[in-house]
């Protein structure tokens, strides 16, 4: 008995169109180029999740550099005076101090940078 491969093609089509929704065009209506948006979505995602990481890491510095030196020293002293005091925060926090607590972010300066 032949067996047909309607149903299992059928069901990989509709993966492809589930994937494409709201695409343009051919890459929506095509299985063929359907597919190679899928899979180039799929590396731009992996690629970008990467970036997102480095860009955030990026602003925060920028932050803590900004808000140091409204505190009279500088980005590379302050993470080298942090690391030589033991301080143990992290860029996010101390980026969101700076921002949100400008008082809390004095108070951790005066304490790193202290002789």
């Amino acid at each position: 008995m032949r067996v047909k491969r309607g149903v299992a093609s059928h069901h990989k089509h509709q993966k492809i169109r589930q994937a494409t929704k709201g695409m343009t065009k051919s890459n929506r209506s095509s299985i063929k180029r359907g597919k190679q948006a899928v899979t180039k979505a799929l590396q731009f995602a992996y690629r970008d999740r990467r970036n997102r990481k480095r860009s955030f890491r990026e602003l925060w510095n920028a932050r803590i550099n900004a808000a140091a030196r409204l505190n009279g020293t500088t980005y590379s002293k302050l993470i080298a005076a942090l690391k030589g005091t033991n301080i143990t925060l992290d860029r996010k926090i101390l980026s969101e101090l700076a921002v949100n607590e400008p008082k809390a972010f004095e108070a951790v300066v005066n304490t790193a940078t202290k002789k």
